[in-house]
Parts: structure tokens; C-alpha cells; sequence
């Protein structure tokens, strides 16, 4: 026997007929005391999309983020030439010298180790 049907987590009664519209009372403002009584606004017994709460969380979130950049010249700061056609190398721009291993190597493009980043972060991006 039962007298009431109950949900199966938390075990409370399950209301069998809602209020359609719930009165609110109104205060005044000198005395704090409630002066009247009116219906509560329909939007407030709407039920809650937990869509439209993820996606306002979300925008609300953005808020709160920094701007971030990589330094302008980073990547840029070997005086790097191309060696041109003809040496079986790509054109990529090389470090100039001998007797370091830096020596020949790219610089300067994003596909370098030690080059710069394509398209690199600025602080005034639009997210």
C-alpha cells in the first residue's frame, strides 16, 4: 500500500496538483511590513531549460578571461639569410657561421625548431 507515489532518489512526496500561480507578498518600503499580495509573474513559473543555464554560464564565464600574446620578435632574432637555389636546401633563411651546431640550420619560419609561430597571438584578438 501506498499512500502517496515518491521519487526514487531523495524519497519526498510528490506534490499532486502545483499552484498555477503563486502569490508574492509586497512590502512597503518605510515600514517593511507586507502591504498587499499580488500573483507571481508567469515567466517565473516557467520550468528552467538547463540549455539556455549552460550556454549564460558560458557567456558569463568569458568574462573573466585575460589577454594573452606571444612577444612580437620572438623567433626573429638570428640574423638568418637564404641561401638561395642551387645548394639542393630549401630557401628557408639558415643561420650564418661554422663550428656550432646552430650553424645551417632554418630560422625565422613557423616550421623551424626556434622559429616563429604562425600567426602569432595578439592581446587585441576577438575570441
Amino acid at each position: 500500500k501506498r499512500s502517496s507515489p515518491t521519487t526514487s532518489l531523495l524519497k519526498l512526496p510528490i506534490p499532486k496538483k502545483m499552484a498555477s500561480r503563486p502569490v508574492v507578498s509586497i512590502h512597503s518600503p518605510e515600514t517593511g511590513e507586507p502591504t498587499t499580495t499580488l500573483p507571481l509573474p508567469s515567466v517565473f513559473t516557467a520550468p528552467i531549460r538547463p540549455d539556455v543555464v549552460n550556454k549564460v554560464h558560458s557567456a558569463i564565464a568569458k568574462n573573466k578571461r585575460q589577454p594573452y600574446a606571444v612577444k612580437r620578435y620572438a623567433g626573429m632574432g638570428s640574423s638568418a639569410e637564404s641561401w638561395g637555389t642551387g645548394r639542393a636546401v630549401s630557401r628557408i633563411p639558415r643561420v650564418p657561421g661554422s663550428g656550432t651546431n646552430r650553424s645551417g640550420q632554418g630560422a625565422f619560419g613557423n616550421m623551424c625548431r626556434g622559429g616563429r609561430m604562425f600567426s602569432p597571438t595578439q592581446i587585441w584578438r576577438k575570441w
